[in-house]
């Protein structure tokens, strides 16, 4: 059992080291040996528990999730229960404080990855899958307790995700004039609220 824990802690102070590396210099020129060297430690050392740097790719995107998972369940909106709650949890996903939560430059370097490497392309689907279901999940929650009356639910996640999808590649440019940078979230979120059909009280 120990040693399976050791064998996890290290696992993970690779990815980590495999991230910051490419924050650096960028996902494409990170390799195994540059971890090794960033980490102080033998490229074999690495390749005992990553072989490959594809293998590092899907532990690293598995990271990544994982990062994403734990700042929206940070947020502590368990249960989407007034409109209110609902706008606040769309508002948290054009956020800058979402779109700073991973670096960029290392996230925009994957789509790069899914039309070079069909494994990684499958891969990192199930990774955007798995973001949708997280919205779509808080919009069921929604209709089930009465907020919304959208009936197509999926087809509303769709359009949502892919407007902070595309949004969250534009916005990454506003980085240094926040007005403009909120003038553009609140157009996204007036267009998110025709969308959504609130339940009249």
């Amino acid at each position: 059992m120990g040693r399976k824990n050791l064998s996890e802690i290290r696992q993970k102070e690779i990815i980590i080291a495999f991230y910051t590396v490419a924050k650096q210099i960028g996902l494409e020129n990170t390799s195994i040996a540059k971890v090794a060297e960033e980490m102080g430690i033998s490229k074999g050392l690495v390749m005992h528990y990553f072989e490959t740097k594809e293998s590092l790719l899907v532990a690293l995107r598995d990271y990544i999730l994982e990062k994403y998972l734990s700042f929206i369940d940070s947020e502590k909106l368990q249960s989407i229960d007034s409109k209110e709650k609902l706008e606040e949890f769309i508002m948290i996903l054009f956020s800058r404080k979402w779109n700073d939560y991973v670096d960029d430059g290392v996230f925009y370097s994957f789509y790069a990855q899914i039309y070079r490497n069909k494994d990684f392309s499958k891969s990192f689907k199930s990774f955007l899958e798995t973001l949708h279901d997280v919205l779509k999940n808080k919009l069921l929650d929604a209709q089930q307790n009465g907020i919304i009356e959208n009936t197509n639910i999926n087809e509303l996640t769709e359009i949502i995700f892919a407007l902070i999808d595309g949004a969250y590649y534009y916005l990454g440019t506003f980085t240094e004039d926040r007005k403009e940078y909120e003038r553009q979230v609140a157009i996204y979120m007036n267009h998110v609220r025709q969308l959504i059909i609130y339940k009249q009280t």
